[in-house]
């Protein structure tokens, strides 16, 4: 149901289902699974990089700069580390750090290697075979020698990586050599834990907010439309509260406030349930772990008993009202998802959708392990589903180009076994010698303009890794895993707000390939 209107603007707007407004396909809801939302009671929230979007530009330098720093000052790295800058822009998620090796993948649905640097050097088609084509056995990828860029937090760590790769290998000496590529991701793993650990990019972007996240007016609508139409409405985050106040305190509307300023506890008035320190993805299935009740205006924790306050020990009695200062919302801190339940008072898991940015974190354990209906948040799916939409033209070019490299390639191999096995006489063979010579060079032709146009489609999206969700003409292992746990994906959380709170949303068709071959025709 595409429609191609003219003007830069609306180019790849599409008619929404209920036929009352235009959605930019930029900002669509797609469907692997159906989620039919009159059966969801309960829709929840990760904050981090899904209610709160985070500047890649600035905050994603700020974890660079801080991992560097603690590489050089508490790991013994040379301090000319400290002169080194970052392009946000260079990785992407999906990749697959080889820490043995030094190597970063891109793989298809399939874990083949498709697109291999060693640091920051393209590996030849024979050195990327060589490497990991020449085995007995299929390399699984998931072992402790590789690393997932599976998230938005991730793609600092893998530039210094790959920076620190190349350094090591251009400066013999430098870097220790008891520090091989394995242990120097540990080294960058661990510098990246310590700036989590004591506080440093929290501070700074509780100072100034602004700075680091991105202003989204769609997201207070959206949450007065799910609690208008009777949904509750809770959010799970492994930030603790502290950090969770100033940021929501920003992304519902206080933005002009400084480090000085008083936070406000309005934003809770969106939510039923807010849990912090969740410790995802353990909070899904992690029974064993406590939950206690956050005072908001002190931050203390107080014991519970699955949420309920309890009497502490030679203090006063608690009464429930007394404890909570906003009324329309109960803080905590830990737990697992049995107190989440309970709290929420759901009928079935079927009956919770969960939305967040985090394939394994957020989506993989409460998709599989529970039942949860999903929304995976794909903030680089706005642009790539924009290019898709205005290049149909070149996508049908290359389906031609393919074609017909296809119909060269079999009538060549046809030919040479003819040659190789046929029973001709000389006059026979040198008029096949002479058709075959036409068809490699007209081969030679077409194989070389599909490459180059190909090349030119992929670097649209992106200049070394090309489009997020394929790795040439198959599924990438990000797509394969987005197909497989999100019921719902969308580039940014507000966009739930521009389709009805009772829309069912329904995957398109399942085509093998001997079907879409037919369809496609």
């Amino acid at each position: 149901m595409e429609e191609i209107v003219g003007g830069e603007d609306i180019i790849g707007l599409l008619s929404s289902p209920e036929g009352k407004q235009k959605i930019d396909i930029g900002k669509q809801i797609f469907c692997n699974s159906a989620v039919n939302m009159r059966n969801i009671v309960a829709v929840g929230f990760d904050m981090d990089y899904t209610l709160a979007q985070y500047k890649p530009d600035t905050f994603e330098s700020l974890a660079y700069d801080g991992t560097v720093e603690k590489l050089v000052s508490n790991l013994g790295y040379p301090k000319e580390l400290l002169e080194w800058s970052f392009d946000w822009t260079y990785m992407v998620r999906g990749l697959v750090l080889d820490k043995k090796r030094g190597n970063i993948l891109k793989m298809d649905r399939h874990k083949y290697v498709k697109v291999a640097y060693h640091g920051f050097h393209l590996m030849s088609k024979n050195e990327k075979v060589a490497t990991y084509g020449n085995t007995f056995t299929r390399d699984a990828f998931d072992g402790p020698d590789y690393a997932h860029i599976d998230t938005l937090f991730s793609l600092a760590e893998a530039y210094l990586f790959a920076q620190l790769v190349d350094f090591k290998d251009s400066n013999p000496g430098k870097i220790s050599e008891v520090k091989d590529y394995s242990r120097i991701y540990t080294d960058v793993r661990s510098a990246v834990d310590m700036c989590h650990h004591d506080g440093t990019l929290k501070e700074m972007v509780a100072k100034d907010p602004k700075k680091y996240i991105n202003e989204d007016s769609s997201i207070v609508p959206m949450l007065k439309m799910l609690k208008t139409s009777g949904r509750a409405v809770f959010i799970v985050t492994n930030s603790l509260w502290d950090y969770t106040n100033v940021v929501m305190n920003f992304v519902f509307g206080a933005r002009t406030m400084d480090g000085s300023s008083s936070l406000s506890l309005d934003w809770l008035q969106h939510f039923d349930f807010v849990i912090t320190g969740s410790a995802k993805p353990g909070f899904f299935h992690n029974n064993r772990a406590n939950i206690f009740m956050v005072e908001t205006e002190s931050g203390k924790l107080v014991n519970t008993d699955n949420g309920t306050p309890l009497a502490q020990v030679g203090g006063p009695g608690l009464e429930l009202p007394d404890q909570l200062p906003n009324k329309h919302c109960k803080v905590f801190q830990g737990g697992n998802v049995c107190h989440l339940h309970k709290l929420l008072n759901v009928g079935s898991s079927s009956q919770v959708l969960y939305v967040g940015d985090h394939i394994y974190g957020d989506i993989l354990r409460s998709k599989k392990v529970l039942g949860w209906r999903t929304m995976l948040i794909v903030p680089e799916l706005a642009k790539e589903a924009r290019i898709l939409s205005s290049s149909l033209e070149t996508r049908k070019t290359l389906q031609l180009l393919r074609s017909e490299r296809d119909q060269i390639e079999d009538q060549t191999h046809h030919l040479k076994w003819s040659l190789e096995h046929g029973d001709l006489d000389a006059s026979e063979t040198k008029n096949l010698t002479l058709k075959l010579d036409v068809l490699q060079a007209q081969r030679a032709r077409v194989r070389a303009s599909h490459q180059e146009s190909q090349r030119v489609f992929h670097q649209k999206f992106h200049p070394v890794w090309g489009q997020l969700m394929k790795t040439g003409y198959q599924n990438s292992r990000f797509a394969h895993q987005v197909e497989r746990f999100a019921c719902l994906y969308t580039s940014q959380v507000g966009n739930l707000g521009l389709y009805s709170p009772s829309k069912y949303y329904r995957p398109g068709e399942d085509f093998m390939a001997h079907e879409s071959d037919v369809l496609t025709r």
